[in-house]
């Protein structure tokens, strides 16, 4: 099924959401301290550095080119004592059955640009290269730096795609799995957000009360934020989430307010029942309609009957017809 203009509206929007979020760079480190670092005050929010999100190459062999470009949803640069760690954040609201390959992929170019950057430097600089720096186009004592990832996978329902590149292929032998070098992604799922405490409070509440609500929890919500309000920032990425419009909808309203969230879930659950029952006498309507046809009924009467139109009547004819 091909998805209509709205679903891409949707996503790039949610894309957009989702990036502009993690780019604060109080969440961006509380984000890595907790699910890369156990909790411990490791990246400093401080030291973070915008980068460039794209990360582009040229593959080549022999006479074969081949332009490789990939675009990551937010990058950082931290230091780290005197060298620094490259952080990387990819956003996945459906599960991605490459995602370690993409990973791989994404780590790769960072590694190769760095590469070429440090060998044109070195061939730039006019210092005399032995053979084997021309050759490689390193020095013996050159070394890249660190690449780290983590994928935040949104979806309500559990992630069932590969956790590494050994996931990714075929089974063989234990010999031979332990000669094969793996490649293991950083899986974020949110809605076990529960077992994680993140110090920064926007990435808590994000997390906390999207689980809430996909395991249908909204008494914990009650509890835990019934006297709080949030910023409509936070409500936006939340409806966004868990793909509730009407949040979405409040949060845009409020232009950058604060919102409560147990008033717009107790508004979201009312607009519910009533778009249930609406929905429910509209099928009670036309099966009554049905039967009318059925039994020969004269349309103008049944017009008046139903209060339906023309050609809502004429709809439920063919049905009959068929």
């Amino acid at each position: 099924m091909i998805a209509g203009p709205e679903v891409h509206v949707k996503k790039a929007r949610a894309d957009v959401v989702y990036k502009k979020f993690w780019r604060d760079n109080e969440r961006f480190a509380s984000l890595f301290n907790t699910v890369i670092f156990g909790g411990e005050d490791v990246i400093k929010p401080d030291s973070l550095q915008e980068m460039d999100t794209e990360v582009s190459n040229m593959i080549k062999f022999k006479d074969y080119r081949e332009a490789l470009a990939r675009a990551r949803d937010v990058v950082r640069k931290s230091s780290h004592g005197v060298d620094f760690v490259i952080l990387g954040i990819e956003s996945q609201e459906k599960t991605h059955y490459a995602m370690p390959l993409r990973v791989m992929i994404y780590d790769a170019l960072g590694y190769l640009q760095e590469y070429e950057d440090l060998s044109h430097s070195r061939k730039k600089s006019g210092a005399k290269l032995s053979p084997e720096e021309f050759l490689s186009g390193m020095g013996r004592d050159d070394r890249l730096h660190k690449i780290i990832t983590i994928v935040i996978y949104y979806g309500e329902e559990p992630w069932d795609g590969p956790l590494s590149l050994l996931d990714m292929t075929t089974e063989s032998s234990e010999m031979m799995t332990n000669a094969f070098s793996d490649y293991k992604m950083n899986l974020v799922q949110l809605r076990e957000g529960g077992k994680y405490h993140f110090s920064n409070e926007d990435v808590q509440t994000v997390f906390e009360i999207s689980g809430y609500i996909f395991k249908g929890k909204f008494d914990k919500i009650e509890e835990s934020y019934k006297d709080r309000d949030i910023k409509a920032e936070l409500a936006e990425i939340i409806g966004l989430i868990t793909e509730s419009d009407y949040i979405a909808q409040q949060a845009a309203e409020s232009k950058g307010g604060m919102i409560n969230m147990c008033k717009a879930l107790e508004k979201l659950k009312k607009r519910g029942n009533e778009q249930a029952f609406a929905r429910g006498m509209e099928q009670r309507t036309n099966e009554i309609v049905l039967n009318l046809l059925r039994t020969g009924v004269d349309t103008s009467l049944i017009k008046e009957v139903s209060g339906l139109d023309d050609d809502k009547i004429e709809k439920l004819r063919k049905k009959i017809q068929m």
